[in-house]
């Protein structure tokens, strides 16, 4: 990636063209960028040095901390010092200004205390990388086989409700970005678009169906053969869900999924022309939903059929016992039970139990390229990106959801170089261990 920023906080908040100029900070530094920029301006906010401010750099503005005008005064004019964002927190902070209060507390919000939605990002923290050197990495690629089917990377778009929320293409943008990433995209049965409607609109691109399994299995039948029809690739059955977790922020903030943004091809299964609310089609969802239905259901499914929301090793068995193609490890992005298992802490049993007789994927805190590394090393396949490739989204659209996606893509490829590996299948459990002191699960 051409773009970096150093600077000593914690938090950097992407330029904007009505940023404020300096007002006359406590503290200045200077720092050289690669190619695009020359300086940096980094100000610590007075009341809180945690706070770092960047704005527009203008010859006024470049002294040094002693006050004397720097020699790059002159050269620069006035310009921004940053024109995009260079990480997922950055994406994140661009959606957080854009979305209303309630909307963004629907995305960004889990269940309770937030404990698991904490510690999925946290749990990839407690793995440490295990470089090799003096490795030949003059060519690196980050391409990967997903279910017999190769990806551009394996970093897959996991399945988000309600993307019109975020941006009026919804889920059409994101499959277009991840079609232009040459990765699969993951459709919610929650979607805001039809498995027909993403499937004209991003022909070229690959997709996969996330199912929520109801009572009546008329539904559900109906549910898989438009997406199959349409030409997507696999079906993926949530099974932690229903019913709902309790989601405070979205009961602090009152927020509903507004009126006029349905759920049209669960209406089309039910066979109604009206909108059908979220509460209701959660209601009509199976509670009961068993191990055999999941056999039964991919015995009769012409395509692949992958659980997800699995977070122990006996229900992985269980999993390949009744046809599973694929476990996807995930705890709902911290939505449904809080206090379980974080996704990283959970992988390592699954895959252990599984012993290669599925695919194995991950979600759940994903947000940089050596995340995704420590998930590949501890033995999972890929894994699968929500809330980032949605801050993308919102943050700037089809495109803003395209650049997070290659972002990743750019720093797995970094991460596996100075791994010393020239592709993701190179990565193993010898690449990874617990970070010392924070060993209290074992691998």
């Amino acid at each position: 990636m051409p773009y970096g920023v150093h600077a000593p906080m914690d938090s950097v908040q992407p330029a904007r063209p009505d940023a404020p100029r300096d007002p006359g900070p406590r503290q200045t530094r200077l720092q050289k960028l690669p190619r695009r920029h020359d300086t940096v301006l980094a100000r610590s906010d007075a009341r809180n040095p945690q706070v770092c401010c960047v704005g527009f750099v203008s010859d006024t503005d470049i002294k040094t901390p002693r006050g004397r005008v720097s020699p790059l005064s002159g050269r620069l004019g006035s310009r921004p010092v940053i024109d995009e964002p260079i990480n997922i927190a950055d994406f994140e902070r661009v959606a957080a200004e854009k979305l209303e209060a309630g909307v963004l507390g629907y995305f960004a919000g889990g269940a309770c205390d937030e404990v698991t939605l904490r510690d999925n990002v946290e749990g990839w923290q407690r793995w440490r990388l295990r470089p090799r050197m003096l490795v030949d990495v003059s060519a690196v690629e980050t391409s990967a086989q997903v279910l017999g089917a190769e990806v551009s990377m394996p970093i897959l778009v996991a399945p988000v409700a309600y993307q019109r929320l975020a941006d009026s293409e919804g889920e059409v943008g994101m499959a277009r970005a991840a079609a232009a990433a040459g990765t699969v995209m993951c459709l919610s049965t929650l979607a805001t678009a039809r498995p027909s409607e993403v499937a004209a609109e991003a022909p070229a691109g690959r997709r996969w169906f996330q199912l929520y399994c109801f009572n009546d299995k008329a539904v559900t039948r109906a549910l898989m053969d438009e997406a199959i029809e349409s030409g997507f690739e696999a079906i993926v059955v949530t099974v932690d869900a229903p019913p709902g977790g309790r989601r405070e922020r979205d009961l602090r903030t009152g927020f509903k999924i507004p009126e006029g943004l349905g759920v049209p091809s669960v209406q089309a299964a039910l066979g109604v022309d009206r909108e059908v609310t979220i509460e209701e089609t959660f209601s009509l969802m199976d509670p009961a939903l068993s191990w055999s239905d999941i056999e039964d259901l991919a015995s009769d499914c012409s395509v692949p059929v992958l659980v997800k929301g699995v977070l122990t090793a006996e229900d992985a068995v269980l999993a390949v016992e009744h046809a599973a193609a694929g476990i996807v490890v995930s705890n709902h992005g911290g939505r449904q039970l809080d206090c379980v298992l974080a996704s990283a802490d959970a992988l390592p049993e699954v895959v252990d139990a599984v012993e290669g007789r599925a695919a194995v994927l991950v979600d759940g805190g994903v947000r940089h390229g050596t995340d995704v590394a420590i998930a590949l090393a501890l033995g999972a396949d890929a894994v699968l990106v929500g809330r980032p490739a949605l801050w993308g989204l919102a943050a700037a659209g089809e495109e803003g959801a395209r650049r997070v996606l290659e972002l990743l893509r750019d720093e797995l490829e970094l991460a596996l170089a100075l791994c010393g590996c020239t592709s993701p299948a190179e990565l193993s459990r010898a690449h990874v261990q617990r970070a010392p002191g924070a060993s209290v699960y074992s691998v």
